[in-house]
């Protein structure tokens, strides 16, 4: 009874905490975040940068943000711990022009520059000013499914000197970075000879017979 006085229906007695929780997990990718070679590029104080990575629900934490320190660019260099299926950006900043307005993201190039950033992105995204943390970005998903570094430019703002970002947030899913691939296709190679020779010894049988 109490399942449906929840108001979810029959078999759904999830309760909305719960839900929340659920929702903070599906942010979890900052769990698999190689803290030790994380970057930030122009970043005032000086591993600042690494604070906006943070669970979903602290990202109201008002005491923990990045600025930007010689002009509105920040570079955030983020090498995770395995292989990631990136799906979903949360960026959130102040209602103001220190809000990041344009995103763009890099897949598998470490140790960007900001000379780097002319190249041509996975992604490009136009940001609007989140300062509660709402807005989720979808990713092309076939574009980021297999990450092992990803690089986060944000080359302007909404028309302040310079960038703060309180929470950036990362959705999608982690694989271990596995060593087996190299087995397999060595199998596969010293299996194929014997394959093609049945199936040339297999048609002539048939015509014998």
């Amino acid at each position: 009874g109490a399942a449906m006085a929840h108001g979810h229906g029959p078999g759904r007695c999830r309760c909305c905490g719960e839900e929340a929780a659920e929702r903070g997990a599906a942010w979890g990718l900052y769990l698999r975040i190689d803290r030790q070679r994380l970057q930030c590029l122009n970043e005032r104080r000086e591993g600042s940068g690494a604070t906006v990575f943070r669970p979903w629900e602290e990202r109201g934490d008002r005491s923990q943000f990045v600025e930007s320190d010689d002009d509105e660019e920040l570079l955030f260099n983020i090498p995770f711990t395995g292989s990631v299926k990136l799906k979903g950006v949360i960026v959130m900043g102040e209602d103001d022009g220190t809000h990041p307005a344009e995103m763009r993201l890099f897949r598998n190039i470490p140790h960007m520059s900001f000379d780097d950033t002319a190249k041509e992105p996975e992604q490009t995204f136009s940001l609007s000013r989140d300062p509660l943390g709402e807005l989720e970005y979808p990713t092309k998903i076939a574009r980021f499914s297999n990450v092992h570094h990803l690089s986060m430019h944000f080359p302007k703002n909404f028309g302040a000197e310079t960038t703060k970002i309180f929470y950036i947030g990362l959705k999608g899913e982690w694989t271990e970075a596995h060593r087996h691939e190299v087995t397999i296709c060595s199998y596969e190679a010293s299996a194929n000879p014997a394959d093609h020779k049945l199936e040339q010894i297999t048609p002539q049988t048939h015509f014998i017979s």
